[in-house]
């Protein structure tokens, strides 16, 4: 056996005891979950991987007591209540719609969550020291998006009217107005097109087509990420150049995208997750954020729209598909 593969084979033979310090032998945890995204989503299996090498195996010693997976925001309260009602050791949720459904049932129940900023949304005191029964991963939302929409203008310098596809049931009007100065400051006009369920975001992408707008910024937002393939399809289809939240969406057919990987974000999260289930206070457990951001160029998709990406910013990419 080759050294490489020795030492590969120990570090797993010798994982799972120290993955599992401070469970309890013998005791099923349980799990409540509250997202949009599917069972069997990357972002879901690479969530419960990083639980398994944790040391918590669904269907062993990890138990999901209410089924919250492929949730539109209206079933939130409602399974919110019946999850409640099973008592979970801890929740994951997606969203602040979600945390706060199950924050309103129930007071005391520790969540972890994922959330666009954890202090504007009134989910926690402050990132260090959150208080209450909550604590996650904040994904930098604001601060991604006009990232961004600085990455657009230089993939598409001709713009002079960009667009940008906002889901404001989770993009603040305060938010929209700093990328408007922005993009003024870069003497282009912006122009904001609104979809706050699934069958609205096609037509909103047609409709900043035919406003004139050469660019579009997709906003960070749950439902353009649980809808994915409807706007990157329909991007294509308007042969509008479009920039994305996470790297995967260029992956899966998108322009360009730039932010943490989502699967990565899932991990991330699934280690405060199993920080609770061992018994450690949300409160306690400071709010994290990413730390890894990546540029993905999809070339493919750039010829197919006849869109001529700066060699610079090509160069610069983490990753560049072909």
């Amino acid at each position: 056996m080759r050294r490489r593969e020795f030492i590969a084979l120990l570090g797993t033979s010798v994982a799972w005891p120290f993955a599992a310090m401070g469970q309890e032998p013998e005791r099923t945890y349980r799990l409540g979950i509250l997202t949009g995204a599917a069972r069997s989503a990357p972002r879901s299996v690479a969530f419960f991987d990083e639980l398994k090498m944790l040391g918590f195996v669904e269907g062993q010693n990890l138990k999901i007591v209410v089924s919250g997976f492929d949730l539109r925001e209206d079933q939130y309260s409602e399974v919110a209540a019946t999850l409640t009602k099973a008592a979970p050791d801890a929740v994951f949720c997606v969203t602040d719609a979600a945390t706060r459904a199950v924050r309103e049932t129930a007071h005391t129940i520790p969540i972890v969550a994922l959330s666009p900023d954890f202090v504007a949304s009134g989910l926690v005191r402050s990132l260090a020291r959150p208080g209450g029964n909550t604590t996650g991963v904040s994904i930098l939302a604001p601060e991604l998006n006009g990232k961004r929409q600085e990455i657009l203008l230089e993939a598409v310098p001709g713009a002079r009217r960009i667009a940008v596809l906002a889901d404001p049931t989770f993009t603040h009007a305060s938010e929209l107005q700093v990328l408007e100065n922005a993009a003024r400051a870069r003497g282009a006009d912006l122009v904001v097109f609104r979809a706050s369920a699934p069958d609205q975001i096609a037509s909103a992408i047609e409709k900043a087509k035919a406003s004139g707008a050469t660019a579009l910024n997709v906003l960070s937002a749950p439902l353009f990420s649980f809808n994915r393939r409807i706007v990157i399809d329909q991007a294509a289809v308007q042969e509008l150049p479009a920039i994305y939240e996470w790297p995967e969406m260029a992956e899966e057919g998108g322009l360009i995208a730039y932010g943490p990987r989502l699967t990565l974000i899932y991990r991330q999260t699934a280690r405060l997750v199993a920080k609770v289930l061992r018994g450690a206070k949300p409160s306690d457990i400071p709010v994290e954020q990413p730390t890894n951001f990546e540029l993905v160029i999809n070339l493919k998709t750039a010829n197919a729209m006849g869109v001529m990406v700066p060699a610079t910013l090509v160069a610069r990419a983490d990753k560049v598909i072909e």
